[in-house]
Protein backbone atom coordinates (compact mmCIF):
# COMPACT_ATOMS: atom_id res chain seq x y z
CA UNK A 1 0.00 0.00 0.00
CA UNK A 2 1.23 3.38 -1.16
CA UNK A 3 1.15 6.89 0.82
CA UNK A 4 -1.79 7.77 -1.70
CA UNK A 5 -3.41 4.82 -1.64
CA UNK A 6 -3.92 5.13 2.45
CA UNK A 7 -4.52 9.14 1.08
CA UNK A 8 -7.06 8.06 -0.90
CA UNK A 9 -8.71 5.34 2.18
CA UNK A 10 -8.28 7.78 4.21
CA UNK A 11 -10.54 10.78 1.91
CA UNK A 12 -12.90 7.98 1.00
CA UNK A 13 -14.43 7.23 4.69
CA UNK A 14 -13.80 10.97 6.05
CA UNK A 15 -16.65 11.86 3.24
CA UNK A 16 -18.36 8.68 3.07
CA UNK A 17 -18.70 7.63 6.80
CA UNK A 18 -18.12 10.77 8.32
CA UNK A 19 -20.12 12.54 5.38
CA UNK A 20 -17.03 15.79 5.56
CA UNK A 21 -17.47 18.08 2.49
CA UNK A 22 -14.55 16.79 0.25
CA UNK A 23 -13.52 20.56 0.21
CA UNK A 24 -12.91 20.84 3.66
CA UNK A 25 -10.21 18.04 3.06
CA UNK A 26 -6.93 19.19 1.70
CA UNK A 27 -3.05 18.67 3.79
CA UNK A 28 -3.62 21.83 5.90
CA UNK A 29 -6.82 21.28 6.87
CA UNK A 30 -7.13 20.77 10.87
CA UNK A 31 -9.18 17.63 11.90
CA UNK A 32 -11.05 19.38 14.30
CA UNK A 33 -11.68 23.09 13.12
CA UNK A 34 -11.57 23.42 9.46
CA UNK A 35 -13.27 19.64 8.86
CA UNK A 36 -15.53 19.65 11.81
CA UNK A 37 -14.75 16.13 13.98
CA UNK A 38 -15.56 16.25 17.05
CA UNK A 39 -15.08 13.72 19.99
CA UNK A 40 -18.36 10.96 18.90
CA UNK A 41 -16.43 10.91 15.07
CA UNK A 42 -12.89 10.11 16.54
CA UNK A 43 -14.75 6.90 18.21
CA UNK A 44 -15.88 6.11 14.68
CA UNK A 45 -12.53 6.85 13.37
CA UNK A 46 -10.53 4.20 15.88
CA UNK A 47 -13.21 1.79 14.06
CA UNK A 48 -13.17 2.65 10.57
CA UNK A 49 -9.07 2.64 10.82
CA UNK A 50 -8.61 -0.80 12.68
CA UNK A 51 -11.45 -2.14 10.01
CA UNK A 52 -9.25 -0.17 6.35
CA UNK A 53 -5.92 -0.86 8.42
CA UNK A 54 -5.77 -3.37 10.80
CA UNK A 55 -4.77 -1.42 13.86
CA UNK A 56 -5.86 0.47 16.88
CA UNK A 57 -5.57 4.47 17.22
CA UNK A 58 -3.50 4.94 20.77
CA UNK A 59 -4.68 8.15 21.74
CA UNK A 60 -1.94 9.17 23.09
CA UNK A 61 -0.39 8.78 19.94
CA UNK A 62 -2.90 11.10 18.10
CA UNK A 63 -2.44 13.81 20.63
CA UNK A 64 -0.09 15.86 18.03
CA UNK A 65 -2.04 14.88 15.04
CA UNK A 66 -3.44 18.35 13.96
CA UNK A 67 -3.84 18.17 10.39
CA UNK A 68 -5.37 15.55 7.78
CA UNK A 69 -1.67 15.35 6.41
CA UNK A 70 -0.46 14.16 9.67
CA UNK A 71 -3.65 11.84 10.07
CA UNK A 72 -2.09 9.94 6.77
CA UNK A 73 1.37 10.08 8.06
CA UNK A 74 0.62 8.66 11.14
CA UNK A 75 -1.27 5.71 9.46
CA UNK A 76 0.98 5.44 6.99
CA UNK A 77 3.38 4.97 9.71
CA UNK A 78 1.57 1.92 10.86
CA UNK A 79 1.22 0.11 8.20
CA UNK A 80 3.95 0.80 6.12
CA UNK A 81 7.74 -0.78 6.69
Amino acid sequence: MTREDIEDKVRAFLVDDLEIDEDKIYADARLKEDMGIDSLDFVDIVVIVDKYFGFKIKPDEMAEVKTFSQFVEYIEGKCLP
